[in-house]
């Protein structure tokens, strides 16, 4: 089997780091205990390892087309989607309200994993769609919200988000796109979009786009964005669909990676849509969307480290090259201690990332049931880490994994360069890692920086757990408290520094050692808390060869823009 689930290292987190018997103290979620929990991952592992991940190859060899006014899928997309839309994995986190499973996201980025590992450019779809249903959730009328939700979360219909325009990118306030109210209350929307991930497919029998538009006499910039869903084909009457929508896909991008995942510029002409949310205010209700999707997109650089690791690890132990310098070698690859490092790095680096992106959705569940501002502020701070970091680490990983295979991993049949074409995106979409970093340093740490130093008083608390445990080396222990004080001289640098681009100067490094860091702290407080000797072993290997990245990133990260003005480029 290509791709194995990892089920019990997703329990082992879920247990150890993230306590998640904790939501069994809300009604909601009283029935969810981890055997439960266990039954639906191993399903989802099934439907992952068996169904989906065969056609990762298939996409990537066979793109989708364009044919007249619809776009054609790779062979067999059609049917495992309908696996993922039947086994209810769509809208597995959406309210009950509207056919949803109500699982928390914690259990869906789990799944998510799976599916993405198993076939990126084919998740994409459903975790669209997912943003969408959390969007109309939050900031639909009941009206939109009884005629949409079910069809979205049945995976009947599918969703997109359309924020990019040819002069709008990083800054969506630049967008051009209108909209004007009709007497009916709806909207007419025309305007050009791009980069739009499933634009267009033959998947579902409609597709939803959620579009930012400007109002006539609307301010410049992002105060004066509103949010529009406007379907495919219009709907109508007895849960059908009717007339098709002025928009046309007028190109299918050609992409680097996510071969299988149609990109496609939407046009849309005097296209009929409903306002979501109230005029002006389109973006709040769409970065509840983009959270959710970059969380989302931390999970597939995550799903991508995870598959490249396995491929590395079993072409390791198959490959015989050179002679063995340790007893009882086996002549294999695994056995030099170069290409070991190699595959520890790899394995550490995907449980680091898994650690993060659960535990922001823990926080982002928390916050969510209980209305706790602290759990709010925990996760706001968390996402931007766990994007970036996460898809830096599934591009790293991914290319590590090259190197592993040597010549083999330069060659298309063997599948791995495949893994870092497409997980190169992730660094990119749904915000670039530069924005996350600089929204790190910036409206993160706007309310003083509590959240981030209630993070710093975390890593004191896993140091207090290792100490007493005394399952770890002292000097590992002191490296990590050390990591711990660099960090926070890190954060006091930024938040004591006024000149905004000072800052921004270093946010990418200050946020890859802030990474960096809370990666040893998920690895001690697992080890720590688990007694599992492995995670013990990883651990010590993450002190000893990882870790002491974060110090040069701090140093770098508090040096300003001096030099970099001063350098010719």
């Amino acid at each position: 089997m290509d791709y194995c689930a990892p089920v019990d290292e997703m329990l082992l987190q879920l247990e150890y780091l993230c306590n998640v018997k904790q939501l069994q103290k809300f009604n909601k979620y009283e029935n969810l205990d981890l055997c439960t929990i266990k039954t639906i991952l191993d399903e989802a592992a099934k439907l992952s390892s068996k169904t989906i991940a065969p056609l990762n190859r298939v996409g990537d060899k066979i793109h989708p087309r364009k044919e007249t006014d619809q776009v054609l899928c790779p062979p067999g997309f059609i049917e495992a989607y309908e696996q993922i839309s039947l086994g209810g994995w769509v809208g597995m986190s959406a309210s009950q309200d509207y056919g949803g499973m109500d699982l928390p996201l914690v259990i869906g980025s789990c799944v998510n994993e799976m599916l993405g590992s198993a076939c990126l450019s084919l998740a994409l779809n459903p975790l669209m769609t997912q943003g969408q249903i959390e969007a109309l959730q939050s900031h639909a009328s009941e009206e939109l919200k009884n005629c949409y939700l079910p069809n979205l979360i049945s995976g009947r219909w599918s969703g997109t988000m359309n924020l990019t325009e040819e002069n709008a990118g990083s800054d969506v306030g630049a967008l051009t796109t209108s909209a004007v109210l009709k007497d009916d209350g709806t909207y007419e929307i025309s305007g050009q979009k791009i980069y739009i991930s499933w634009g267009e497919h033959n998947l579902t029998e409609n597709i939803c786009h959620l579009v930012l538009a400007r109002l006539p006499g609307s301010q410049k910039g992002t105060r004066g964005i509103s949010l529009f869903l406007v379907p495919k084909y219009l709907p109508s009457l007895n849960d059908k669909i009717g007339k098709r929508n002025s928009l046309i896909v007028t190109a299918i991008e050609e992409k680097m990676g996510l071969h299988g995942s149609p990109t496609a510029v939407m046009e849309y002409n005097k296209a009929k849509g409903w306002l979501v949310g109230k005029p002006n205010d389109g973006m709040s209700a769409m970065f509840t969307m983009m959270n959710n999707a970059r969380l989302g997109v931390a999970v597939q650089g995550l799903s991508q480290a995870e598959r490249a690791l396995q491929k590395a690890v079993v072409h390791s132990k198959d490959r015989k090259q050179g002679r063995s310098q340790i007893e009882n070698g086996t002549g294999a690859i695994i056995d030099h201690a170069d290409v070991r490092k190699n595959l520890l790095s790899m394995k550490a680096l995907t449980s680091v990332s898994r650690s993060l992106c659960l535990d922001t959705a823990m926080s982002i569940d928390l916050a969510k049931i209980s209305g706790c501002p602290i759990q709010m502020n925990r996760a706001a701070f968390l996402i931007p880490i766990a994007k970036a970091f996460s898809t830096e680490n599934g591009c790293r990983v991914a290319d590590i994994g090259i190197q592993v295979h040597g010549g083999l991993g330069f060659i298309e049949s063997s599948g791995v360069p495949q893994l870092y074409r497409d997980v190169r995106i992730t660094a990119i979409y749904e915000g670039t890692n530069g924005i996350q970093a600089m929204d790190l340093v910036n409206r993160k740490l706007s309310d003083g920086g509590a959240a981030g130093f209630a993070l710093v008083q975390e890593l004191i608390d896993t140091e207090q757990i290792c100490r007493h445990a005394g399952t770890m080396k002292e000097g590992s222990i002191e490296e990590f408290h050390n990591a711990r004080l660099h960090l926070l001289n890190g954060l006091n640098w930024m938040l004591n520094t006024q000149n905004i681009n000072e800052r921004y100067a270093g946010a990418t490094q200050f946020l890859k050692a802030f990474g960096l860091i809370l990666g040893a702290h998920y690895l001690l407080k697992v080890a720590a808390k688990s007694q599992n000797l492995e995670k013990l072993e990883l651990a010590q290997f993450y002190i000893d060869h990882i870790l002491p990245e974060s110090f040069a990133a701090l140093k770098s990260a508090c040096r300003g823009t001096k030099s970099i003005y001063r350098t010719k480029v």
